[in-house]
């Protein structure tokens, strides 16, 4: 459990400073609230050791799981009633994350020059995104802020989990194709070679799957430069390619429409425009901005011409459904379930219930892909080195029966 340094004001109006262990700030401010006490400064850790570790803190770029824990955090001291800016000091100070410490540090400065909270987070939009900064200005501009963030913090940690399970699915594949083609390469490149001196040594004609793998294994050793070179140029030539309109636009469209993979990335998207959309509705966000945030937000150039179509219709007065349904990536279901969320006034309850759906629907086809895939994965690696052995020891069988 962790020390936390506090001063606090009592009834009469003197400061008490001191220390004292709680799970968490909002622990600690319940405890002083409940002996009278009023908090006006929580600090974590205590002496030279605790505060170098402090300093030190995690590098690395601001990650989702980290926004999770902040905003839950902020949540819990605000509606403690501590000052905001007090809130961001204890947030900046005990923040693991260093570049989310600076920024909060940052925005905690602007703040006290007389900037929102909004203004200032907008200051730092690799951090805090479009999604972030609408959220945080209806809570400003409502008085809810406490509530609001608690909303952020629970869709945050949603979609964590589930691109959590988006790359468990594709990294357990990825690792094995990784490891099969570096056991098929150190096959062909230092186990073939040797084969090759004894088929040199015994004279004849070689059979076919023999001679290709032989002339496999000696491309590899002979041109592998060449082959890396031609690697090399094709992932330049495409990540310079997928920065284009058009490349974007297509890659995208084919991660929806991809053999397995497809199905998946199409769900997890579907869910999250979801619950993108239904967040920003349920927190009286206005639909055409809130459209614009989650189109920004969807991380698919396909999906994002789509909401923006449907942001058109609707500022001219059409449905919300129909642009959706002729995009064809969004399942019948899900237009149809929004056209009536839409027609009788639930549109955000409606939402929430097809994320929640799509989620499970996610959570389902990962395992199923992780069951179906191991044994396609141990074929394809079987029938490869097999290949390779088979082709190795023929000859040697056409020797033995020869001499027979």
């Amino acid at each position: 459990m962790p020390t936390f340094e506090y001063a606090a004001r009592s009834t009469d109006g003197s400061v008490i400073n001191g220390t004292a262990d709680a799970a968490d700030q909002g622990t600690l401010v319940r405890m002083l609230r409940e002996k009278g006490l009023t908090p006006t400064a929580v600090r974590v850790g205590t002496g030279a050791a605790a505060r170098q570790k402090k300093r030190r803190g995690k590098g690395g770029r601001v990650r989702l799981d980290d926004m999770v824990v902040f905003s839950q955090q902020m949540a819990v001291m605000i509606r403690a009633g501590l000052p905001l800016i007090e809130v961001l000091d204890i947030l900046g100070e005990q923040t693991e994350r260093r570049s989310l410490s600076n920024v909060v540090k940052e925005v905690e400065r602007d703040v006290e020059a007389g900037s929102s909270l909004t203004e200032a987070m907008a200051k730092h939009p690799n951090v805090f995104n479009q999604f972030f900064l609408s959220m945080v200005r209806a809570g400003e501009a409502s008085g809810m802020l406490d509530s609001i963030l608690d909303q952020v913090a629970t869709y945050m940690e949603r979609m964590a989990s589930l691109q959590r399970k988006i790359k468990s699915a594709i990294m357990y594949p990825a690792v094995v194709t990784l490891v099969a083609v570096g056991i098929t390469i150190f096959l062909l490149v230092r186990v073939v070679p040797v084969f090759e001196d004894i088929f040199d040594g015994l004279g004849g004609d070689l059979p076919l799957p023999t001679m290709v793998t032989l002339e496999v294994s000696k491309v590899l050793q002979q041109q592998w430069w060449l082959i890396l070179l031609v690697l090399v140029g094709i992932m330049v030539f495409f990540y310079n390619w997928r920065k284009t309109k058009s490349g974007r636009f297509t890659t995208d469209r084919f991660l929806l429409t991809m053999p397995i993979f497809g199905p998946l990335i199409l769900k997890s998207s579907v869910a999250k425009f979801c619950r993108t959309l239904g967040t920003l509705i349920r927190s009286g966000v206005n639909i055409l901005y809130a459209l614009e945030i989650t189109a920004k937000t969807a991380n698919n150039a396909v999906i994002e011409a789509a909401v923006m179509k449907t942001r058109a219709s609707i500022q001219a007065g059409e449905s919300l459904t129909k642009p959706l349904a002729e995009s064809e990536i969004f399942p019948p279901m899900v237009t149809r379930m929004i056209d009536v969320g839409e027609k009788t006034g639930a549109l955000e309850g409606m939402l929430v219930k097809i994320a929640d759906f799509y989620e499970d629907q996610v959570n389902a086809m990962v395992a199923g892909l992780t069951s179906l895939i191991e044994p396609l994965l141990i074929v394809f690696l079987g029938v490869v080195v097999g290949f390779i052995v088979i082709s190795m020891f023929m000859p040697m069988f056409k020797m033995i029966e020869l001499i027979g």
